[in-house]
């Protein structure tokens, strides 16, 4: 697990904006590792509508995001970076969070400054809380920690609520306090982008497929020198329109076959979940008769 810490960490100082996929199981983290991404986003807003089926607004528990990465670790190598909400209460719960999904098998933890019950960094109607009960949480997480490779993602979403200056202070804030990344949440133009950027730590960017911030070409990020480019939940959206259309199909016209071009194939369903290998540990545990 050091090793996957100390490689995404390498991976952020590079500041060359690499594309970090969400995902929300540990199906998504296999498609995601075979397209060839460099690391793994577990969003708690992609775990509240795939396994709940609710919205992102504090629905979800520790214990249903432990699942999940207990199950993506078995199925990747890849760095995985996980959303841990508000910490699940005070700077004790985010001790205790911090600890605990260390322990599962994260590389890094995203907390951010949202009152509990949170919402998704794109909704309206988001409160924050002050700047110093952030803070403690932050240094209860850096404490929790037993390998300094485990990194603390400090979030804020105090753009929407204090505007984009206050914003930038509490990041500096956060790092003062032992956060190695900040991340202002959902900037709204490309001027507060490269006031980002520039902030004295690797910096992560949430682009979100019909949210708040524009779309931004990677290059323009790249040379802005983001840490990483975090799309959370395009698997996610893409999966639900699969669904939708394929479902749509098999009402309207009674049967699928691979050829309709509107599902995966079997055989690609089966490489994916990686049965060949569990074949090939049948062949090896069997007793001949």
């Amino acid at each position: 697990m050091t090793l996957k810490g100390q490689a995404l960490r390498r991976l952020l100082e590079a500041r060359n904006a690499p594309i970090i996929p969400g995902v929300a199981n540990a199906l998504g983290a296999r498609i995601a590792e075979n397209a060839g991404f460099e690391g793994l986003y577990l969003s708690g807003a992609g775990i509240s509508n795939t396994n709940l089926g609710v919205p992102d607004i504090g629905l979800i528990t520790l214990n249903d995001i432990c699942d999940v990465v207990a199950a993506v670790r078995r199925v990747s190598s890849l760095p995985l970076i996980v959303d841990a909400d508000t910490g699940f209460g005070n700077a004790v719960n985010t001790w205790h969070t911090a600890r605990t999904l260390e322990q599962y098998g994260a590389n890094a933890i995203q907390l951010e400054d949202q009152t509990y019950p949170k919402r998704c960094g794109h909704f309206d109607g988001k409160s924050v809380v002050d700047t110093s009960e952030m803070v403690e949480k932050i240094r209860a997480a850096c404490e929790a920690r037993t390998s300094k490779d485990f990194l603390i993602v400090a979030r804020t979403d105090a753009a929407a609520t204090h505007g984009l200056d206050a914003a930038l202070r509490r990041a500096e804030a956060y790092i003062a306090a032992g956060a190695d990344v900040t991340f202002v949440e959902a900037p709204e133009d490309i001027e507060a982008l490269k006031l980002i950027a520039q902030l004295s730590v690797p910096q992560v960017l949430n682009m979100v497929v019909g949210g708040k911030t524009p779309p931004v070409p990677i290059e323009q990020l790249r040379e802005m020198g983001f840490g990483m480019v975090l799309y959370a939940n395009v698997s996610l959206q893409a999966a639900m329109l699969g669904m939708r259309l394929a479902l749509e199909r098999l009402r309207d016209v009674g049967f699928i076959t691979e050829q309709d071009s509107i599902v995966a194939t079997f055989a690609e369903r089966q490489r994916v979940v990686g049965k060949d290998e569990y074949d090939a540990l049948g062949k090896r545990y069997e007793t001949a008769d």
